[in-house]
C-alpha cells in the first residue's frame, strides 16, 4: 500500500511505540519516504528501537517537531534493517535532510528502521 497522503511529503511524524505492558509512547521523528516506505535512523540503545524489537507493531500521524500530532493515526509496523540493507533508507534520509549528512552526528550505535503502512 502506498504511503497515506497526510503522510506523504512531511517533515515529521510521530512514532508510537508499544511497551511490553501495551503503554504507548510517542516520539517525534524526521523520516524519507523511498518505494512505498518511510525510513528513520536511530540508536540501537533507544526505547523506541528497544520496544519496536519487542514489538513490531507502531501508529504514525504526521506532526510538527515537537511531538504535536497535526492529522489522523495511522497503523503500520516497523522493522530493523540489518546492515546490508542501509544504503536505501541512508540515501533517502541524507536527500531529505542536510543535517543527517554531517559525520559527527553519527555513533556506532545508529542504525535504520523501516516503516510499511498495510
Amino acid at each position: 500500500m502506498p504511503i497515506p497522503a497526510e503522510i506523504h511529503g512531511q517533515k515529521y511524524i510521530s512514532l508510537v511505540t508499544f511497551k511490553r505492558d501495551g503503554t504507548p509512547i510517542a516520539t517525534p521523528i524526521w523520516f524519507a519516504e523511498s518505494d512505498g516506505k518511510l525510513y528513520f535512523m536511530t540508536r540501537s540503545d533507544s526505547g523506541k528501537y528497544k520496544r519496536i524489537r519487542n514489538s513490531p507493531r507502531v501508529k504514525i500521524a504526521p506532526s510538527t517537531i515537537r511531538g504535536k500530532v497535526t492529522g489522523p493515526e495511522f497503523p503500520a509496523t516497523a522493522r530493523i534493517l540489518p546492515e546490508s540493507d542501509w544504503g536505501r533508507a541512508r540515501t533517502a534520509v541524507r536527500a531529505k535532510y542536510w543535517l543527517a549528512r554531517i559525520p559527527f552526528l553519527w555513533s556506532k550505535l545508529n542504525c535504520y528502521l523501516e516503516i510499511t503502512v498495510p
